[in-house]
């Protein structure tokens, strides 16, 4: 899979690597992670942009998992892509690099428009499971600066990112490369082709369950040892503050590679001076060493500790296609406000297309999302979760891909989060004339005779209110102002 020139650089950057990782503060096992502390820019920035980008957004076709499905003979982008771009062995995913230009690319342009949407941090993804890296990747022929946009996408984004004050991620969905072009062995295509073997890489069999690693072929030493190389390189060329891993880290094999990684980055990150954490799905990690993060789905109760959803504002794609199934601002800041309430942050993703352009729909998403934000935001940034995280009818289901399950949130529905002495009761629909907060209840956990003033954020006047035994009953204002969640601010000491 590699010449020798790159199994001796893998080899220099291993042994680097594993010299960092037993040095201090943290040592390569599960006891010493337990030490990770959820850095404070996390649990008071709440809310941040994830970018799928990549080659898989010329075909603008499915998903971003195109390159491996037009492998796969009996799926539907087999067939669009003989169709459209004739035999894999003749136009293969490699194929569509120089269509990938970025001509329109403007990472300042992208930045600023997150600072308007609300975002305090962003998370380009630096390679996904096609195996074309994002970056200035010293260990592959087939990245960014080499091909395609001839850019170093993600040191473009994290200097503007940090020029403009927000924090700086990554992820890597590198391991995953293992399998995902498996589908161009089983019929003549260009993943046979030797010219083209360090991109496509292993292409090795899988099962048919994503999610059941004890069935997975184990990925070599060699693969691990690459994959352990290029990630550290990642955290020494950028300094991502946070690493997003997908969901197929989890496996035994990797086990002691996840130790010695997150020994060596957060260790890196303490030279630096700066907070920084690993994201995780399912079991990856244990508890306490690194944040859990839930793909397109959330959690029914405060999750102690600090946790994380990932999502879209496409219901069908991560990354930019012609047909997308959009959500509404509305329910993504609803979705905001619940992970929140329950200790959470929310990474909402976006697509661009290929030659750089966020798409229109997306970017008003993002305006309107930072609107609300610049008048509510007050209770978001920095807030903690309060004694429950909320009331209501509307249930929400727990777990991965739960995320178009619900039914939309009704007037009823509260969520609550403090801070510095306050308590914010924010509304998931427009209140009429008062609003009752039944958590708020006489002999509840906040009386009357504490209460100082109750407002409406986005306007200047006190409320009247009452305690009953059924709750608080505010008097709201008339007419009320604004859209998609509102937002009561309970003073108290």
């Amino acid at each position: 899979m590699m010449d020798i020139r790159a199994k001796d650089r893998v080899s220099s950057k291993v042994r680097e690597v594993r010299q960092v990782a037993g040095s201090e503060p943290f040592q390569a096992n599960w006891q010493s992670l337990a030490g990770f502390q959820t850095p404070r820019w996390y649990e008071d920035g709440k809310f941040g942009i994830f970018i799928h980008w990549g080659p898989y957004c010329v075909p603008a076709f499915s998903n971003e998992w195109y390159p491996r499905n037009m492998y796969q003979k009996t799926s539907v982008e087999y067939a669009y892509h003989r169709a459209v771009y004739g035999p894999q062995d003749q136009f293969g995913y490699k194929d569509f690099l120089p269509m990938f230009k970025a001509e329109k690319f403007d990472a300042e342009k992208w930045i600023a428009l997150f600072r308007r949407a609300g975002a305090k941090f962003v998370v380009p993804v630096a390679e996904h499971h096609d195996g074309f890296a994002m970056y200035d990747c010293s260990f592959s022929r087939w990245n960014a600066l080499r091909m395609g946009p001839k850019r170093d996408i993600v040191g473009e984004l994290a200097a503007a990112a940090r020029s403009a004050g927000l924090v700086f991620g990554l992820s890597s969905h590198r391991v995953e490369h293992w399998w995902f072009m498996n589908g161009g062995r089983d019929f003549p295509s260009d993943v046979q082709d030797p010219a083209c073997e360090d991109f496509y890489g292993p292409a090795q069999p899988k099962s048919a369950d994503n999610h059941d690693t004890d069935s997975q072929p184990r990925p070599s030493a060699e693969f691990l040892d690459d994959w352990l190389a290029r990630t550290c390189e990642l955290v020494d060329r950028y300094q991502p503050q946070l690493v997003w891993f997908d969901w197929w880290i989890q496996q035994k094999a990797l086990e002691p590679y996840l130790q010695t990684f997150a020994a060596y980055y957060y260790n890196r990150g303490a030279q630096w001076d700066k907070g920084v954490a690993i994201n995780y799905k399912f079991e990856a990690f244990p508890d306490n060493t690194a944040v859990m993060d839930v793909e397109r789905g959330q959690l029914k109760d405060i999750r102690r500790p600090f946790w994380q959803t990932d999502t879209s504002v496409s219901k069908n794609s991560w990354c930019y296609i012609s047909h997308h199934d959009y959500k509404t601002s509305t329910a993504i800041i609803h979705d905001l406000v619940d992970i929140v309430s329950k200790n959470g942050a929310l990474l909402l993703n976006i697509g661009p297309m290929a030659d750089g352009t966020i798409p229109a729909p997306e970017e008003q998403m993002l305006e309107e999302i930072g609107a609300w934000l610049e008048t509510n935001g007050e209770a978001i940034y920095g807030s903690r979760p309060w004694e429950q995280y909320g009331e209501g009818p509307t249930a929400v289901p727990e777990g991965h891909f739960t995320d178009t399950r619900r039914q939309p949130y009704t007037n009823r529905d509260v969520r609550y989060t403090c801070k510095d002495g306050a308590l914010y009761a924010i509304l998931l629909g427009r209140p009429g004339g008062e609003v009752t907060l039944q958590a708020l209840r006489e002999g509840g956990p906040l009386q009357a005779e504490r209460i100082d003033r109750v407002s409406w954020l986005g306007a200047p006047q006190t409320l009247s209110c009452r305690q009953t035994p059924d709750g608080l009953i505010v008097q709201t204002p008339d007419p009320v102002s604004g859209e998609h969640a509102f937002t009561l601010k309970i003073e108290h000491h």
